[in-house]
């Protein structure tokens, strides 16, 4: 029986404060071991140990927040893409241009109106729809890695990867900021772009190493070209996914 404190405006603000503290501690507590000991938020689940830590699929949710925030501020896109680019700077343009004037030959609108539209509508889908990247990797670990695993297991590991994958972003995007604050163009730099481009796939490549070693149980040769085809896989992903948005919002506004 709840004593009478508890029936209490205060009593129950006491148990909110509480609430929100122990989930303060179990969110930094989850990102502190997901960056420091990869791998190690994936084996604690499957094993059960569940409680100190942020379920995968919050975790993954709170990461995704935390980086459309930082996008946000800088003003920067990642996996989304200008209808502009898409028609001029991508090495799938024709097909973009074919596509676009299918699409505007069906409407009564100019592509000027249109692009309007698709830009606003593409930050939204890029927000939505980014667990597809999710579901794409978790489809690779079992066939590399060829363990008896139930697929639950690939699915607590791309989250937790992908979770990852957008804090390593955010500090990509803000060292963006930070040369266009002494100055210089941030990622409209070739020369930044391709820099952090290179830093974003070594610490990939290094953080997915570690995590498939502890997951998986690979370890030699093997765990290099494996690792190392998934840091490729996780570059083709964003690649996929930003042409898929192409299609997607085409045919949904």
């Amino acid at each position: 029986m709840p004593n009478a404190r508890d029936l209490t405006l205060s009593g129950f603000m006491i148990h909110v404060f509480e609430a929100l503290s122990s989930l303060n501690a179990r969110l930094i507590r989850s990102f502190r071991c997901l960056v420091t000991h990869p791998g190690l938020l994936t084996v604690a689940y499957l094993q059960g140990q569940r409680k100190p830590y942020l379920l995968p699929l919050p975790l993954f949710l709170v990461a995704n927040l935390v980086f459309f925030g930082v996008q946000s501020l800088t003003r920067a896109n990642v996996f989304s893409t200008p209808l502009d680019k898409h028609l001029n700077d991508q090495m799938w343009s024709d097909l973009a241009r074919y596509l676009v004037m299918r699409r505007l030959a069906g409407s009564q609108t100019t592509l000027d109106s249109y692009t309007a539209v698709f830009d606003q509508a593409v930050l939204l889908n890029a927000k939505t729809l980014i667990i597809l990247m999710v579901l794409v990797f978790a489809l690779l670990p079992p066939i590399l890695f060829r363990r008896d695993r139930p697929f639950l297991t690939h699915i607590v590991f791309s989250l937790h990867v992908y979770s990852f994958l957008l804090l390593l972003f955010c500090v990509a995007l803000a060292i963006a900021q930070f040369d266009i604050a002494l100055g210089g163009a941030g990622l409209e730099s070739p020369a930044i772009d391709h820099a952090l481009s290179i830093g974003l796939l070594l610490a990939s490549g290094m953080y997915l190493y570690a995590a498939t070693r502890k997951v998986y149980g690979e370890t030699g040769l093997g765990l290099m070209f494996k690792s190392a085809a998934l840091t490729l896989a996780v570059a083709c992903i964003v690649l996929g996914y930003r042409l898929a948005l192409l299609p997607i919002t085409l045919y949904t506004i």
